[in-house]
C-alpha cells in the first residue's frame, strides 16, 4: 500500500478497491455530506491581481481576475493573502492543484503565529491563463516566484519562508537554491522526495489515465475527490476542488462519458444507500441530466507536462541539502526517504516529521497538524512568535 502512494506526485490516487469501504465517511440513518464548494473568502482575506514585467513577450504567464484584460508585457498573477505583520509564509500548491489548496491550512497557520500568507496559482494551473502553457520548467516556475516576490515587497522584501507541495516542493527548491528570494529565511517542502518521485514517473501516465476526466458539476467532483481518497478531509475538498475544475468549453454528451461518472460516483452511493430501486431510477435520471448540460473537466492536462517531471525533481535531495536555510520535511510516510536524505537527516541538515495516516495532500487532510509542525519549527527557530492562547 505504502508503495502505491509514491504514485501521487502530480495528483491523488485514489485507493485500491479493497479500502474504498473502510475510507468513507458515515454520517448516519438519513443523513447526507455536503458537497457544496465553498468561497476563497472563508478562509482568505484579500485577492489581488499582480502585474509582472516580462521580458519575454512570447511568454507571457498570467492568472488574473476575469475583467483584468491582457496585455503583451506583463504577467498577471492571482494571489490570495492573510494576514498583516510577520514573517512571509509563500504557499506554492502541487500539480493539478491551485492556490485554494492551502485555504483550510491558511486560517489554521494564521492562529497559531504572528505571519502573513501568501498562495499564489502556479502558471497553467487555477486561474492561471499562459500564453506559452507548454512551459512548465522548474527554471521558469521558480523565475515566476521571483518575479512576484519582487513586485509584492519592491527592494526590501520582508522574511520569507517558502512552503511547497508535491510538485510546489520542488519548485520551492528549485527557487531556494537559484536565489529567487533574496529574503529567504527558510525552507518547508511536503511530501515530495527526489529517489520516491523518479521511481513513480514511469506510472503516473497510467495512473493519470485511471482517473475520470469529466465531472456533471463542481459538487459532483468535489464529492467523487472525497469518496476515491484524493482528499481526505470534505472541508478541504469543499474549496480545493474549485480551484482544480472548470466548465468544459462544449456539451458532452457521450455515453461512455455519463457511464465513467455514473461508476465512479452513483453506483459508490448505491453502495451505501437503501434502496436500490430509487436509486436506479436516480441513476438514469442523472444520465440525461449529463446529457443535457455543460460538464466540468480538469483545468490541466497534467500527461502534456511529461517533459518537465524529470526536470522537477532530478537532483532535487542533493538541491534541498545545499539550501542554506533551516529546512522541514513533511511526509505522510517514512519510507518515502531516499538515501541522500537519509544521511542528510541524520547528520542533522534538516528537520524532519511524519504525519501517519494522510494522503498525499497532507495540508488539506491534516491541515491542523501540519500547521502545528510548521508553527513549532518557526518559533524554535524565532522567525516569529506564538498568538496567545497557542499552544494550547
Amino acid at each position: 500500500m505504502e508503495k502505491q502512494l509514491h504514485l501521487n506526485l502530480l495528483a491523488s490516487k485514489p485507493p485500491t478497491p479493497g479500502l474504498q469501504s473502510g475510507s468513507k465517511l458515515r454520517m448516519g440513518p438519513g443523513r447526507k455530506r455536503d458537497f457544496t464548494p465553498l468561497p476563497w473568502s472563508q478562509y482568505f482575506e484579500t485577492i489581488e491581481d499582480v502585474e509582472v514585467d516580462n521580458d519575454n513577450s512570447k511568454d507571457i504567464s498570467f492568472a488574473s481576475i476575469p475583467s483584468r484584460p491582457l496585455t503583451n508585457n506583463c504577467t498577471i498573477c492571482i494571489i490570495y493573502s492573510s494576514g498583516s505583520h510577520g514573517p512571509v509564509l509563500l504557499l506554492l500548491h502541487g500539480g493539478g492543484h491551485s492556490a485554494l489548496s492551502w485555504a483550510v491550512f491558511t486560517s489554521v497557520i494564521c492562529s497559531r503565529i504572528d505571519c502573513r500568507v501568501v498562495a499564489m496559482d502556479l502558471r497553467g494551473h487555477g486561474d492561471a491563463k499562459v500564453k506559452n502553457p507548454d512551459d512548465l520548467s522548474a527554471e521558469t516556475m521558480a523565475k515566476d516566484i521571483g518575479k512576484v516576490v519582487e513586485v509584492l515587497y519592491g527592494e526590501n522584501p520582508p522574511p520569507i519562508m517558502i512552503i511547497g507541495h508535491s510538485m510546489g516542493g520542488a519548485i520551492a527548491v528549485h527557487t531556494a537554491a537559484a536565489n529567487h528570494v533574496p529574503s529567504l529565511l527558510g525552507l518547508c517542502v511536503i511530501d515530495v522526495v527526489e529517489g520516491t518521485a523518479m521511481d513513480a514517473l514511469n506510472s503516473m501516465q497510467n495512473f493519470l489515465r485511471s482517473r475520470l476526466k469529466t465531472f456533471k458539476s463542481v459538487e459532483n467532483a468535489i464529492e467523487w475527490s472525497v469518496k476515491s481518497g484524493q482528499i481526505r478531509n470534505i472541508e478541504s475538498a469543499r474549496v480545493s476542488m474549485v480551484g482544480q475544475v472548470k466548465k468544459c468549453e462544449e456539451p458532452l454528451s457521450s455515453p461512455g462519458v455519463s457511464k465513467s461518472i455514473s461508476e465512479g460516483i452513483i453506483e459508490e452511493e448505491e453502495e451505501e444507500e437503501e434502496g436500490c430501486e430509487s436509486n436506479h431510477k436516480r441513476k438514469k435520471e442523472d444520465d440525461r441530466e449529463i446529457k443535457k448540460e455543460s460538464l466540468y473537466t480538469w483545468r490541466i492536462e497534467l500527461s502534456k507536462t511529461e517533459k518537465y517531471w524529470e526536470g522537477w525533481f532530478k537532483g532535487l535531495s542533493s538541491l534541498f541539502l545545499s539550501c542554506p536555510v533551516p529546512k522541514l520535511l513533511l511526509l505522510a510516510g517514512v519510507d518515502r526517504l531516499d538515501k541522500d536524505l537519509t544521511i542528510g537527516q541524520m547528520q542533522g541538515k534538516f528537520q524532519m516529521q511524519v504525519l501517519p495516516q494522510c494522503g498525499h495532500a497532507v495540508h488539506e487532510d491534516a491541515p491542523e497538524k501540519v500547521a502545528d509542525a510548521l508553527a513549532t519549527f518557526m518559533v524554535r527557530h524565532k522567525f516569529t512568535e506564538f498568538k496567545d492562547g497557542f499552544p494550547w
